[in-house]
């Protein structure tokens, strides 16, 4: 089985290889011109998409393409940034520009400490069909950034039941309670069951 991941993210192919414990090829190194229009309305049809897309661009029915959709959602802003929390400081930016911008949402606002939470959509397509599952993490956001592990939003990002930010937190406490740990752990048995 030849699993190909719709993501040149550095920090979640490192995730998802760890988590799913399959090599897992960035799609990039086959595929290195294809294009996805993320311009679903939400994680699970943006997972879909970019599954889809880098599945139907191989060619190979024997390939499966697992995609994933994830960000933050503050309540306090509408949701924001929601699906856009990859280039919530416009197409492009770094993870850099993004957490800065969130944060400096938040002063604007006058909120120092607000409820948000992190989903995640996995989509895995193969020649059995498509799939999605979906995991959360529940907590708080705050208005600056604390530590230096993790990547995107961690820095800022107090999970329910902690006090330390997922940029503060041990890497293995981050993985046992990640959004995108629970999701995973639902498509690893999607994926044995394909094979």
């Amino acid at each position: 089985m030849r699993v190909i991941l719709a993501s040149s993210n550095k920090g979640k192919i490192k995730e998802i290889q760890d988590i799913l414990g399959v090599d897992v090829v960035p799609y990039k190194k086959i595929l290195p011109d294809v294009k996805i229009e993320e311009n679903g309305k939400s994680f699970k049809e943006n997972a879909l998409i970019k599954a889809k897309t880098i599945y139907d661009a191989l060619a190979d029915s024997e390939a499966i393409v697992i995609a994933d959709d994830s960000g933050i959602s503050v309540p306090a802003l509408g949701g924001e940034p929601g699906i856009y929390s990859a280039r919530y400081a416009g197409e492009g930016a770094s993870d850099k520009e993004n957490l800065a911008k969130l944060i400096q949402k938040l002063q604007q606002k006058g909120i120092k400490r607000t409820p948000a939470y992190y989903t995640a959509a996995i989509a895995i397509v193969g020649k059995e069909g498509q799939q999605t599952v979906h995991g959360w993490m529940w907590g708080e956001v705050i208005d600056e950034a604390r530590g230096d592990k993790g990547f995107g939003y961690d820095p800022m990002f107090i999970p329910e039941g902690f006090t330390q930010t997922l940029g503060e937190l041990d890497e293995r406490v981050k993985r046992r309670i990640s959004h995108r740990s629970k999701a995973l752990d639902l498509a690893k048995i999607l994926l044995k069951k394909m094979g």
